[in-house]
């Protein structure tokens, strides 16, 4: 069977479901990772590897998912802890954001039932008005589902109104894994522990042609088959937006669960290692054969880990995330900068090329060692 899958990798011929469970449990990993550099070269054809200068801003911690996963919500208002910053604030804060240079903000939050409608877009106005340069890549699944809640609105007339507004790419947050099974274990929250909600939400994104990004958070509660199902979700969304509508997934960013300060993290003896995450990054480039893009992550997996994803199928680095709360929440702590994230990619043996939030190159901005 391994024989027939290689030849259809080398043959540019999707794999099945079966497949790619097979693969992933039990091909040795560098084998795995031979077969998606072999896909990633027919895919991205260069040994540039992008990243994103930007950061990543939250406008409250406010919550009420109750996620079991996270260390970062506050369900009280009056807890000293919580906060919910107004439009002003947060345009400060982007103000600020921009003068480091920043040419994308990241900026999601709780899920606060306080917030009107109008809050969310007002505040892609404003930033689109006010910081021309800068690409709002605001809100994830769930935080569009609470705008239905408090506006009354559909999916998509919450997407007519952000993309009136000039929003225009999403990030992929509130995935975590795509069975419903798991998450309805780590989340109470109905539009986080249903897969079609998650998926409901891309579909209408695309069909409004704002562009959005696949994610998957795993090592928690998920078994082998858990992984190859979620993989399964996305790229069936994205057949779907590349049949027929104007914007799709750019790409496809694993990241692995953090214990620390969370209440998941009481029934998880061990947080998952370099080695799974490789594997998941060879498999995910393997399977997810219609999206170019699989983000290696310096800032979850650490520098090393994250360098060493790029001989794994991966051809992008992140970004630059100069603020971030909600894993600093859960005691992880890791940082970069412009030079330092360039350093990282050369050293690895690729050329460092910054990109768009659209993945549009910018600039080859320096060579490999």
């Amino acid at each position: 069977m391994i024989d027939s899958i290689k030849n259809k990798i080398s043959n540019n011929i999707r794999i099945t479901e079966e497949e790619a469970l097979n693969l992933y449990k039990d091909v040795d990993l560098l084998t795995l990772g031979s077969l998606a550099q072999e896909r990633r070269f027919n895919l991205v054809p260069n040994k540039h590897v992008s990243f994103v200068i930007d950061t990543n801003l939250n406008y409250t911690n406010i919550c009420d998912a109750y996620c079991s996963f996270c260390a970062f919500y506050r369900t009280d208002p009056s807890d000293p802890s919580s906060y919910t910053y107004t439009v002003d604030q947060m345009i400060d804060k982007i103000r600020k954001a921009r003068e480091k240079g920043c040419t994308t903000i990241l900026m999601q939050g709780g899920l606060n039932s306080d917030i009107p409608f109008e809050f969310y877009t007002e505040i892609v106005s404003r930033t689109v008005k006010e910081f021309p340069d800068i690409t709002p890549h605001f809100f994830s699944a769930p935080e569009i589902m609470k705008m239905t809640e408090v506006s009354g609105l559909t999916i998509k007339e919450v997407f007519q109104e952000l993309k009136k507004a000039g929003q225009r790419t999403m990030p992929g947050g509130g995935s975590e894994i795509l069975t419903n099974e798991i998450k309805s274990k780590i989340s109470r929250f109905k539009p986080k522990n249903s897969v079609d909600q998650w998926t409901d939400v891309h579909r209408n994104a695309h069909d409004v042609g704002i562009y959005t990004t696949a994610t998957m958070m795993y090592g928690h509660l998920e078994d082998d088959s858990d992984i190859i199902e979620t993989l399964s979700h996305i790229r069936k969304v994205q057949d779907e937006a590349i049949n027929s509508k104007p914007a799709k997934f750019t790409a496809f960013i694993p990241w692995s669960f953090k214990k620390d300060n969370t209440a998941l993290g009481k029934k998880i003896t061990k947080e998952a290692g370099p080695n799974q995450y490789l594997r998941i990054i060879a498999i995910s480039r393997i399977f997810l054969d219609n999206i170019n893009h699989i983000q290696a992550s310096w800032f979850s997996e650490g520098y090393k880990t994250g360098q060493i994803a790029l001989s794994f199928g991966a051809d992008d680095f992140g970004g630059t995330l100069f603020d971030e709360n909600v894993m600093l929440s859960a005691g992880f702590y890791n940082r970069t900068s412009v030079d330092g994230i360039k350093k990282l990619i050369n050293d690895a043996g690729y050329e460092a090329v910054q990109r768009t939030t659209e993945y549009d190159l910018i600039e080859v901005t320096s060579k490999a060692i």
